[in-house]
């Protein structure tokens, strides 16, 4: 299950990025919001040199799945 819909669609960095500052935009806290937001754009900054495809292939698919992870953990109902 993805975070939001569309994450299939999902095919580059870009797109990623848009992706998970929208999956930020779910979290319950203003400072959750913000920490995830000032990591999702560090990570890009770092990779953004990356230009083997089948390496942000599996970038995109990992951040993709720990997007899910932390957004079940911090909206799933106690």
């Amino acid at each position: 299950m993805s975070p939001l819909p569309g994450a299939e669609l999902v095919r580059t960095p870009l797109q990623l990025y848009r992706y998970l500052l929208r999956c930020c935009e779910l979290l319950p806290s203003a400072a959750m919001q913000k920490h995830y937001r000032h990591a999702v754009r560090q990570s890009f900054n770092s990779h953004a040199d990356e230009d083997d495809p089948e390496r942000i292939r599996m970038i995109i698919q990992r951040s993709i799945s720990d997007a899910d992870w932390i957004l079940d953990k911090y909206t799933k109902k106690k």
